[in-house]
């Protein structure tokens, strides 16, 4: 029941991520949260070599979600044009985006009406050797096609990547190529009126927090009732711990609606929700001392 066995930095950084999505969601500091995770993933320096050793997992999951609560922090507060170079900063080259990151980047500014600036990001990525065996591999190539390729009339790009990707099977290689063709239909014949509705579209200012359902709270009410009943086995780290991953899991795993409105208010309420859970979890155990 001990906490993980973190180093220094990557204990920092958790501390660090865990004020950063207070104060993106409870506080909406978007400024203060993307401070903190820069401070977060400045402490984790480097970071560990490209094998795999003690600590690996909890320091990439750490980094990963310090840049997730930036990217929301920094599209909150209208400044989407920094988001890849920001990212980029720490991971220094787009093969190295983890695929959380690289989708939300790719839902961001498709949501902003500019997919081409993931154009060669999302390219490198599907292309590199060393993302060939993750299992998101199928789900991102789906989504680059449809959010940046199909959008920008790249047609026989869009073919090219779906018939080299490895973890397409035959059938699902033939329904992405049909895919690709009946855009590619509904290009040519929306092509003459094309550039004038491009001319009216406004810039896109809506932020981009994504689609929170009653799912969620429903997800948030079972977890509450399931650590209450296992309150009695644990420690308080790992309840908090769960409890923030648990959180982050919504902003990552729940698929992002490009056609939605920004739900802050209700992420308030969700917020809410939270702490009430948080509160009530820790009543049948005692507070530990400042400092432990």
């Amino acid at each position: 029941a001990e906490p993980p066995p973190w180093a220094p930095g990557p204990a920092q950084a958790a501390a660090l991520l865990e004020e950063a999505a207070d104060l993106l969601v409870l506080h909406r500091d978007f400024a203060a949260a993307v401070e903190r995770c820069e401070a977060g993933c400045d402490s984790l320096g480097p970071g560990p070599g490209p094998e795999p050793g003690p600590g690996h997992e909890s320091f990439a999951e750490v980094k990963c979600s310090l840049c997730v609560v930036g990217i929301q922090a920094l599209a909150e507060m209208n400044r989407w044009r920094e988001v890849l170079s920001w990212v980029l900063q720490y991971y220094h080259v787009p093969e190295h985006l983890p695929p959380k990151v690289l989708e939300l980047c790719i839902l961001l500014y498709s949501k902003v009406g500019e997919p081409q600036v993931m154009l060669e990001v999302g390219s490198s990525w599907l292309r590199a050797q060393a993302n060939q065996r993750l299992p998101e591999l199928g789900w991102l190539l789906e989504l680059y096609l449809a959010q940046v390729l199909l959008p920008l009339g790249r047609f026989e790009g869009a073919e090219e990547l779906v018939q080299g990707c490895a973890v397409l099977d035959r059938q699902q290689q033939l329904a992405l190529l049909g895919t690709v063709r009946e855009s590619r239909g509904r290009w040519t014949q929306a092509q003459p009126t094309h550039s004038a509705a491009e001319e009216q579209q406004e810039p896109a200012t809506e932020t981009l927090l994504g689609v929170l359902s009653q799912k969620l709270l429903t997800m948030f009410t079972l977890l509450r009732r399931a650590l209450r009943s296992m309150s009695n086995h644990f420690y308080l780290l790992p309840y908090k711990k769960m409890l923030l991953a648990t959180f982050l899991l919504y902003l990552v795993v729940v698929r992002l609606d490009p056609a939605s409105p920004t739900s802050l208010p209700f992420i308030y309420k969700l917020v809410q929700l939270f702490r009430q859970a948080w509160a009530a979890v820790l009543s049948p155990i005692h507070r530990p001392p400042i400092g432990d």
